[in-house]
């Protein structure tokens, strides 16, 4: 009994992240949100709709960090940025879209991808002038 109480209590914590994304993906193109709101919303909204993460999954523990805290803590702060009526007004809204599954957001994707090649290119180029001396 003790993990299936576990296991429904993580079920209901995801399922709450993933209504609040939505609820940030509908409050950051609202004119009644606060700018600097709308910048933070949007910026989590993009890396949490990401294909790709800042940090690759398959790195042992720092992998799943960003997942298990980077995204719940931006949303967290990203909430605490929007006024209280707007995030009444979109929970509906949000519950319908969380249903159809989530949008993929290519441009952050295609920026991580990108970021990860340069990284990768500067230490083979870092690894060729160290084997040429």
């Amino acid at each position: 009994m003790g993990k299936t109480n576990l296991l429904e209590k993580a079920k209901n914590i995801a399922r709450a992240i993933k209504r609040n994304i939505f609820i940030l993906f509908l409050a950051y193109k609202d004119p009644r949100v606060p700018w600097y709101a709308k910048l933070f919303s949007a910026l989590v909204v993009a890396y949490a709709f990401s294909p790709i993460d800042l940090i690759p999954d398959f790195i042992p523990i720092l992998g799943y960090l960003d997942d298990l805290i980077l995204v719940p803590l931006g949303i967290t702060l990203a909430l605490k940025m929007i006024p209280p009526f707007v995030i009444e007004e979109y929970r509906m809204k949000a519950e319908e879209i969380s249903k159809n599954g989530k949008p993929k957001n290519w441009i952050t994707g295609t920026l991580f991808i990108m970021i990860w090649t340069l990284a990768a290119l500067w230490l083979a180029n870092l690894g060729y002038k160290f084997i040429k001396r």
